[in-house]
């Protein structure tokens, strides 16, 4: 599979590109796809770029019927010197085929998959935005399409890359945010697909948050599906709190997605000699070190945001504010150090970037 060529098909007629000082995040996508087949016994093969257009499968197409899919999301950066660079790609595809085995389905070759990414960041390029917060959404993901009813693993599926100009996730942008403490439905137990990135993770977790948005808050903290005591995750992001000095994230434990933030973030708090521990911590914990007067921060990080500062907590009927709703100077410092890395404007010390 390493071997094959990429056939590329450029489409005939281009898109009006939108306006890079208005773009709302995954609304809008590029002139091109990367497509490639996967069929039991022949493997992965016809690798090829072809203008963005619709899929078309069978109504009977496993993955909407039983839901074989994974995802990716990363970005693309465009450096004041016209450069283009990848941050850590080679951690979302190695996190894509662990996704594919929890979920029984075929692993690609990371190598390959990069250098299609590439090729087809190459194809679109002048996509990439080039204003300060902006970027280029990279989403691969993995469908099932065999025409089967009955429940088992298909036999053919389709790895496909689609590419998206962004601004802000969160139109708070770096500013913090509100949380409501989920404590009726919970995202994942372990033992099930919480630690791959999965679609129906997402979908289970649209209740919650539709309930908390009619409340004012933007997202919601999820607690561990089994106690509904300990912190897990905050959206659709890994969390971290700062208290009486120390940085806290919740222990990986099968049910928490493994983020690539994360992980760079726990090594740019060892690189920087701060004190960073993984282990449990329970809700009681983070509000009672608020009443303490000991949180001194909290902040959720993700591909999509970067880092979004917290600036409350509403946990049975209490809220909790944080640093006076205001972002915090740690949470600052980590999003200013991964954005200057990942644009180009920092130097990168700990061999993350990667150019195309």
């Amino acid at each position: 599979m390493k071997d094959q060529q990429i056939e590329i098909n450029l489409a005939t007629t281009r898109k009006e590109k939108p306006d890079f000082n208005n773009l709302q995040f995954g609304r809008t996508f590029t002139d091109h796809m990367f497509i490639m087949d996967y069929t039991e016994g022949k493997g992965w093969h016809d690798p090829r770029i072809v203008p963005y257009q619709p899929i078309t499968l069978d109504p009977a197409a496993t993955i909407f019927h039983y839901g074989q899919t994974v995802f990716e999301g990363l970005k693309a950066y465009l450096t004041k010197d016209e450069k283009v660079f990848l941050f850590r790609p080679t951690k979302n595809f190695e996190r894509l085929n662990r996704s594919s085995a929890r979920l029984c389905m075929p692993e690609l070759d990371e190598e390959l998959a990069l250098n299609a990414l590439k090729e087809l960041i190459r194809v679109d390029r002048d996509w990439i935005p080039n204003l300060e917060g902006t970027s280029l959404y990279i989403r691969p993901f993995i469908i099932s399409t065999e025409v089967h009813l009955g429940v088992s693993a298909a036999l053919t599926y389709q790895f496909i890359i689609i590419l998206s100009p962004v601004g802000a996730y969160y139109k708070e942008g770096i500013n913090p945010v509100k949380i409501a403490v989920e404590t009726e439905f919970v995202r994942a137990v372990q033992g099930g697909t919480g630690n791959a990135k999965t679609a129906g993770n997402y979908a289970g977790a649209l209740k919650a948050q539709e309930v908390s948005s009619k409340s004012g808050y933007s997202q919601v903290l999820w607690l561990d599906g089994k106690e509904k005591k300990y912190v897990e995750e905050v959206g659709s992001m890994n969390v971290f709190f700062k208290i009486n000095g120390e940085i806290i994230t919740p222990e990986l434990n099968g049910s928490i997605l493994e983020g690539v933030t994360r992980d760079s973030i726990i090594q740019l708090l060892q690189h920087w000699g701060l004190p960073i521990v993984e282990r449990k911590i329970s809700m009681e914990e983070v509000y009672q070190a608020g009443l303490d007067g000991k949180l001194e921060e909290a902040f959720g990080t993700g591909t999509a945001a970067v880092i979004s500062p917290i600036g409350e907590f509403f946990w049975k009927n209490e809220k909790l504010i944080i640093n006076n709703g205001e972002t915090g100077p740690l949470a600052k410092k980590l999003y200013d150090a991964l954005t200057g890395i990942q644009n180009g404007t920092l130097p990168d010390s700990l061999g993350w970037v990667e150019e195309v």
